[in-house]
């Protein structure tokens, strides 16, 4: 039987009362970063009437945020069959964004330090309906709780790279209301997700824990010197008939959000930290982060 951590659970979901009661949909959806996962959940969340708030201090990745959804955002609606997409705004402000939020997503750099005073901040300054998702593919919801008082909206809502990747996974914080899950699952699938609930708590969820295994395992062949990015890639798309790559993918998600990533898994489980040692000396010293940078992996050469 395996032994699970301090941070996991054996049964389903708590199904203790809680106080939580399904918000107006009318009201705005928060973002909390306006990066490349968050302008897209933006896009997404609005390509069908309604209203989604970015908050975003970097003006200059406010900017760019706004230019993505509006060059991609009346495609979207048009798939959606809605008459015409909702607004997106942004603000440096985080109490403006959230103040009337029916759900808030965070989705800010994989680092706890930043997620615990950040959820801190939404329980105080959102309405006591609002859902509050953290995006996180590799910290549980439970560890980002310990400023929050009302952990009964808490839950993780981890997306991947939509309008092309749409699947979004569902999973307790341990104290979730139950009712918050069928809710997001019907909202969800309104604007073009695909979600799936984790039965349990899992650090990684389902597919990323099957993902990371294979980004690790690349990696650990580059710092090696078996194969260079080109030949990874090439191989993997060959036998799995895959559109996607490991080394094009962690591209596109961002060299640095993979290192947090996997020095989380690392330290939970133990694992070896050769690759993670390789890839901050070669790449993240260097600035070299993938897509957001211009050089990584396979852009840039």
């Amino acid at each position: 039987m395996t032994k699970l951590s301090k941070f996991e659970f054996s049964g389903p979901p708590s199904t203790m009362s809680s106080p939580w009661t399904q918000p107006d949909t009318s009201r705005p959806i928060a973002i909390i970063g306006g990066g490349v996962l968050g302008r897209r959940l933006a896009m997404m969340w609005a390509s069908t009437g309604r209203h989604a708030i970015i908050c975003e201090k970097v003006p200059a990745v406010a900017k760019a945020a706004l230019e993505y959804i509006r060059d991609n955002i009346n495609q979207q609606a048009k798939k959606m069959g809605a008459a015409q997409p909702g607004l997106v705004t942004t603000t440096e402000h985080l109490q403006e964004a959230v103040k009337d939020a029916w759900m808030v997503i965070e989705a800010v750099p994989e680092v706890l330090d930043i997620k615990i005073p950040l959820f801190g901040d939404l329980d105080r300054l959102t309405r006591d309906d609002c859902i509050l998702a953290t995006n996180s593919s590799s910290y549980k919801s439970r560890e980002v709780i310990s400023r929050v008082t009302k952990a009964y909206r808490v839950c993780n809502g981890h997306y991947y790279l939509p309008p092309d990747q749409n699947h979004l996974e569902l999973m307790t914080c341990g104290s979730t209301d139950p009712a918050i899950f069928p809710f997001l699952e019907e909202q969800a699938k309104s604007v073009g997700f695909i979600p799936i609930q984790a039965r349990v708590e899992s650090t990684g969820f389902i597919f990323n824990r099957i993902w990371a295994a294979i980004k690790r395992e690349s990696v650990l062949v580059m710092a090696e010197g078996v194969a260079t990015p080109e030949d990874i890639d090439s191989l993997f798309r060959s036998n799995f008939h895959s559109e996607f790559a490991p080394c094009e993918m962690m591209d596109r998600v961002g060299l640095d959000t993979v290192y947090n990533i996997e020095a989380h898994y690392a330290a939970e489980r133990g694992l070896p930290t050769l690759p993670l040692d390789w890839l901050k000396k070669e790449y993240l010293e260097k600035e070299h982060l993938g897509c957001k940078s211009g050089k990584g992996f396979l852009v840039g050469k």
